[in-house]
């Protein structure tokens, strides 16, 4: 033992030993880590005045110190708290962005239901005439319909077409025969050979087809971007572990207890402690990368003849020339009707709305889409470059947390803190996810036991992709329906009741409740209860052949 220690101890002038330095024979001061502690907002009550034994130090080496075990134990509570509060601001800034694309591209799509619905109404009332406003609630309806479906609505966008396309033949019917008296049940007779009368043509059927594949994949894709949000926001709000946080301490703040606060981590020693502390998180990597993939498919429809401005603001045209169609083919649809139902009963007026709209000759909608294409091209490249940009954030975060903290420079892989000591860092880095950890020098993981939070945000991540993909198709599936053996964990759209007043689309309520995540094999459980009175009867036996002994 070094003489100087011995001497004061003997004389009892020392409650905690101290060491010196060795040039200069006089104990190294801890006015360094005093600045440094109580700038952080501690007490200088604890904070020794030179350096003492480190054997009470649990997460720092035990070497010469300046901290006490409370100031190791308030570094490290800090030291969490700090990398916690980065996490989160990595999250909003990706939340941010989201939330951007997301207010971007809902804004335009409800602003095309509104121009196609006014374009649709300020052309039809002069053409139309009467025919147009006294009927004008059955195309209300239908835009009602529409944006409640897009807005996230149980909303069946077949029997909504179908609907309209039956209202809107009982109703042109009506009007091109108001010399007889037609009764609702004649009217429902009428509805019920639109399948085989056809009296718009195909245009109902090409119609359906498109406002199907538009309506579904914008409405997917604006949920896809809420589900990322919430996806980050949850993610982001997950603690650390008591595990990482020793990880953390050790490398940021450990170098100031050692009398080294300008030593920065080596880059190898920053990765493998963030990939240990980020493992669970990294796991997420696969499914969020095949969301942005799907999610940039699904933007590629968007643009183009069939894009979502073309489908939206031709609606009216569409309509107006089924009309036509109708109107001009008058007596045919006529007598089939009046073979299939019967002839009405006469005793109406003698005008025809048929007439009137043939005079004034099929309406065109005038909505040039030159302003509208400009627009979603922008959104389109803006939506694509943001999610191909965020396809690897879940495995990138480790770096971008040590960029900014690592030893760099000339000399700086001999220089820089090892955990240890200013040295070379010797271990290799680990790879990305909890499987890749087992090996960590730095972070004790047990890689058997998974974040349940994170898991979860995984599945959300599989079924919205499964429902993207089902767009690209033109399918619409709820999601529970999304895959044979998951269900979802709810809408993952928002954590509190205020955002669903804010935010419009919300994934559906048939979503399962969280327990759906594990199903529980109820056959296996079953069967295991059934077989409790033979394993009775087995001990009982059993027990009766040692008595026997």
């Amino acid at each position: 033992m070094d003489p100087f220690i011995i001497v004061a101890l003997a004389l009892g002038s020392l409650s905690t030993p101290t060491f010196c330095d060795k040039g200069t024979g006089k104990a190294r001061s801890c006015s360094d880590i005093k600045n440094f502690y109580s700038g952080k907002g501690f007490p200088l009550d604890v904070v020794p005045q030179s350096e003492i034994s480190g054997e009470h130090l649990r997460i720092c080496p035990q070497g010469y110190t300046c901290c006490t075990s409370d100031m190791e134990d308030n570094l490290a509570v800090l030291s969490r708290r700090e990398m916690e509060g980065l996490l989160k601001e990595a999250g909003r800034t990706l939340q941010t962005s989201l939330a951007r694309q997301y207010k971007a591209f809902d804004g335009y799509f409800l602003e095309l239901l509104n121009r196609s619905a006014i374009s649709l109404h300020e052309t039809f009332t002069p053409t139309l005439g009467a025919v147009y406003s006294l009927n004008s609630q059955v195309f209300s309806d239908l835009y009602s319909e529409l944006r409640r479906y897009y807005r996230g609505s149980h909303v069946n966008l077949e029997e909504v077409l179908n609907e309209f396309w039956t209202k809107l033949l009982e109703k042109l019917f009506d009007q091109a025969n108001k010399e007889y008296a037609i009764g609702e049940d004649y009217l429902e007779c009428v509805s019920k050979q639109i399948e085989i009368l056809r009296p718009f043509g195909d245009i109902p059927r090409v119609m359906k087809m498109m406002v199907t594949h538009t309506f579904v994949a914008a409405r997917s894709f604006v949920q896809g971007l809420m589900v990322s949000g919430e996806v980050v926001r949850k993610v982001s709000q997950v603690q650390l572990s008591q595990e990482c946080m020793r990880a953390i301490m050790k490398m940021t703040y450990c170098p100031h207890c050692r009398g080294m606060a300008s030593a920065r981590p080596c880059a190898n020693y920053c990765s493998n402690v963030m990939k240990g502390c980020l493992a669970n998180q990294a796991d997420l990597n696969t499914e969020w990368r095949h969301l942005a993939e799907t999610m940039m498919q699904v933007a590629d429809r968007f643009d183009g003849p069939t894009g979502v401005d073309s489908v939206v603001l031709s609606l009216p045209n569409r309509i107006s020339e089924a009309i036509f169609t109708m109107m001009n083919n008058i007596e045919t649809v006529n007598n089939k009707l009046f073979q299939a139902c019967g002839s009405p009963r006469e005793g109406g007026t003698s005008s025809t709305g048929a007439s009137d709209i043939l005079k004034k000759g099929k309406a065109t909608v005038e909505d040039t889409l030159t302003s509208s294409s400009s627009k979603v091209d922008k959104l389109v490249y803006d939506v694509t470059a943001r999610l191909r940009e965020m396809q690897l954030y879940w495995v990138s975060i480790p770096s971008l947390l040590c960029s900014d903290r690592v030893a760099t420079g000339t000399g700086s892989e001999e220089k820089c803190w090892n955990g240890n000591s200013r040295a070379r860092y010797l271990p290799e880095v680990m790879g990305d996810g909890l499987a890749s950890q087992i090996n960590n020098p730095e972070v004790e993981i047990d890689i058997t036991k998974p974040d349940i939070t994170i898991r979860q945000q995984i599945m959300q991540l599989k079924i919205m992709t499964h429902r993207l993909k089902n767009a690209l198709n033109g399918q619409d599936v709820d999601f529970q329906d999304a895959s044979d053996d998951v269900s979802g964990s709810g809408s993952g759209a928002c954590a509190d009741e205020s955002c669903s007043r804010s935010v419009h689309p919300a994934l559906p309520s048939t979503v399962g409740p969280l327990q759906n995540f594990y199903p529980e094999n109820k056959e296996v459980k079953g069967s295991a209860n059934q077989n409790l009175p033979c394993i009775t009867v087995y001990l009982l036996l059993l027990l009766m052949l040692l008595l026997r002994r």
